[in-house]
């Protein structure tokens, strides 16, 4: 049997707390986490998305002025293809922000993004016969694929 007599009092709980239970108490705060800078790679890596996200958007504008002013074939795909070029464009801005933070989560849209971008450069730049499009887009899919996989950024990542 446990002696109760040298315990501090509890003080006296209201009925509300009785039937529905106490409010919880204030957390703990949270311990600030030191996160080390992104590394340089990671740097350019996202400098080049973010220079990506904008040419997107430049060309979602393009695309809806181009969509407003002409006469569309068919306004349902081409409102189709600005609403596209606006989401790659987010996300893709997003995904470099992210890069700069080294948040895990933005690597892999990344990527996937560079893979979409780097088949729309090879038929541009060889199928479709316009290299002074497909060559840039194909430069800058590799320098950030080649960013991401510089050793730096991989543990970068790993250690986050």
């Amino acid at each position: 049997m446990t002696d109760d007599r040298n315990a501090p009092s509890q003080p006296r709980r209201g009925l509300a707390d009785r039937l529905f239970g106490a409010a919880a108490a204030e957390p703990a705060p949270r311990p600030e986490h030191g996160h080390a800078p992104a590394p340089p790679s990671v740097r350019r890596a996202a400098l080049a998305v973010g220079v990506e996200a904008a040419a997107f958007a430049v060309g979602a504008f393009v695309l809806l002025y181009l969509t407003l002013t002409g006469d569309p074939e068919s306004t349902s795909r081409a409102v189709a293809e600005v609403v596209l070029a606006v989401l790659a464009a987010t996300v893709l801005g997003a995904a470099a922000v992210g890069l700069s933070r080294v948040s895990g989560w933005a690597r892999g849209p990344v990527i996937a993004m560079q893979l979409f971008l780097g088949l729309a450069g090879v038929t541009l730049a060889f199928s479709a016969q316009l290299p002074l499009i497909g060559l840039p887009i194909l430069a800058l899919v590799g320098s950030v694929l080649y960013l991401l996989a510089a050793p730096e950024s991989r543990l970068a990542f790993e250690d986050r």
